[in-house]
């Protein structure tokens, strides 16, 4: 006897909302990607030290007027609400009392093992969410990837990329695109 193909029940954000307020998943780390529940992979020390590390350091570049979130989650689109190791997000903590913020000036990911899933599967997402800026701290090969000006690219995970990819190292510069007065040392991001 063969097996059919197995069907899967795609979530909205707003069912995904519902069920966390209700605490259907309370102590589970977990995500909306695409309309699928993806399990966070636990934080090893070298993880949890760079996202602490890099939040520090863009909070004190940061004009007035923008904050920094780490790992909360960001209303992307009705299939996705993903909490990327670090948002810089317009305004105050305050402003998003009531809903999850839908736009970021950056978004940043530490990667390790999830290398993989960062670059192509978020990535996409998030070009398709329409990310202008997303950054992965690479700790595998100890490099900042900055991922800029989405494209459509019906090959990618969620039919859109990253056209401009760069990997910068000590002693580079990196300006966030939306506030180009921001300059950040690459060697304040890498352990």
């Amino acid at each position: 006897m063969t097996q059919g193909p197995l069907t899967v029940r795609r979530w909205t954000r707003a069912e995904y909302d519902r069920l966390v307020d209700r605490g259907a998943f309370e102590g589970e780390p977990l995500e909306l990607i695409g309309g699928q529940l993806v399990v966070a992979e636990p934080q090893g020390s070298d993880h949890a030290s760079a996202i602490g590390r890099v939040s520090d350091t863009i909070r004190a570049a940061l004009p007035a007027g923008f904050v920094v979130r780490v790992q909360l989650p960001l209303a992307l689109d009705d299939e996705s609400e993903p909490e990327p190791d670090v948002a810089v997000v317009p305004g105050t903590h305050a402003d998003y009392r009531a809903a999850h913020p839908r736009r970021a000036t950056l978004l940043l990911e530490v990667a390790e093992s999830s290398l993989g899933l960062d670059r192509d599967t978020k990535g996409s997402l998030y070009a398709r969410g329409a990310v202008q800026d997303y950054w992965i701290v690479n700790l595998v090969d100890r490099v900042l990837e900055v991922y800029r000006d989405p494209v459509p690219d019906s090959s990618a995970p969620y039919g859109w990329r990253y056209r401009s990819v760069e990997r910068l190292t000590a002693p580079d510069r990196v300006a966030l695109l939306g506030l180009p007065a921001v300059h950040i040392a690459v060697s304040d991001l890498l352990p």
